[in-house]
């Protein structure tokens, strides 16, 4: 079995020397190529390379930003592909192998994979040896003539505000601690627009929704963790159904708090209240605002957006787990 193993040599909750004993670990069971990732999207192009050359296996040790870099370069469109590739997107492109390098490492939990990378690596090892794999669908989201997939959640609004202002806060030499984003999330919802709220989901056979300020879209649960506690505002999403939104029409904190002390309590009942916007095992629904609002996807600022479009993939992607 050949594989390639994409490195992140930034990789905050990793160092050389417990790179290096994987490195060996892995190399051991199968035909290992590894590559460093240099700048940003190079593990995209890295993927898409492992993918033309008829890689088994692509493997990553990073944190969710890498992996879904890896995700997108797997499975953007080729020339070359057939039908059957286009009908079933895991047809004809390598497995993927998880190992958790990052802070929050939210895809790799919600395969059931442990926080620890080596104890991740044994996990990952022992599905080689046994030949387990599980497919799981992917999110894509789709604006201004662009495209991109996710592995686990989506944003538009107050969240994705926060998912900035942390990376502005990374950018100057800060790690993206649990504690930071909290402290993050405090300071930024004192200065939040809470009476004007710009977004309105619509969607096939979806009844119009408007004035919504944030909008959580998740393609599995948990949508993150705070520390070792999981976030679970849409309880219900997995990787074998489609896409489920939370939606906020109020930011109050007569509102907000009983709704965050829901999704907080590991509950397998949906929040309640007239002032949420819900959708469950969605294949496609779109968010409009009447102003540029902030967009993150996987934990990746990605700008401001006015119109954005999620759509479900299924069966996008096997995974050795």
């Amino acid at each position: 079995m050949r594989a390639m193993l994409l490195v992140n040599p930034k990789a905050t909750t990793t160092n050389a020397r417990t790179r290096d004993v994987l490195i060996r670990a892995l190399g051991a069971a199968v035909d290992l190529a590894v590559e460093e990732t240099r700048y940003r999207g190079h593990a995209a192009a890295l993927a898409a390379t492992a993918r033309a050359k008829g890689y088994d296996v692509v493997a990553v040790l990073g944190g969710d930003g890498t992996i879904n870099e890896t995700v997108n370069g797997m499975l953007n469109p080729v020339n070359g592909d057939d039908a059957q590739t286009l009908a079933d997107p895991s047809a004809g492109r390598p497995a993927l192998v998880v190992i958790p390098g990052g802070s929050a490492n939210v895809f790799a939990r919600a395969l059931g994979l442990p926080n620890d990378p080596v104890e991740s690596t044994g996990a990952v090892l022992e599905a080689l040896r046994e030949g387990r794999r599980r497919t799981v669908s992917l999110g894509q989201a789709l604006w201004e003539g662009q495209s991109r997939y996710f592995t686990f959640c989506s944003g538009m609004g107050y969240d994705a505000e926060v998912v900035r202002a942390v990376e502005g806060l990374r950018g100057t030499g800060r790690k993206a601690t649990p504690a930071r984003y909290v402290n993050t999330a405090l300071r930024h919802y004192l200065a939040t627009d809470k009476r004007h709220p710009a977004m309105t989901l619509t969607g096939p056979g979806i009844p119009a929704a408007k004035g919504v300020f944030m909008a959580i879209i998740s393609n599995t649960s948990p949508w993150t963790y705070v520390g070792s506690r999981p976030v679970t505002p849409t309880p219900w999403a997995g990787f074998e159904t489609g896409l489920d939104l939370l939606g906020l029409r109020r930011m109050g904190l007569i509102s907000l708090v009983p709704v965050l002390q829901h999704i907080l309590t590991e509950s397998d009942t949906l929040p309640s209240g007239r002032h949420l916007v819900q959708l469950h095992d969605e294949a496609e629904f779109t968010l409009t605002a009447d102003r540029p609002v902030a967009f993150q996807l996987d934990g990746d600022y990605l700008g401001e957006r006015e119109t954005v479009t999620f759509r479900a993939t299924p069966n996008a992607l096997q995974v050795l787990v």
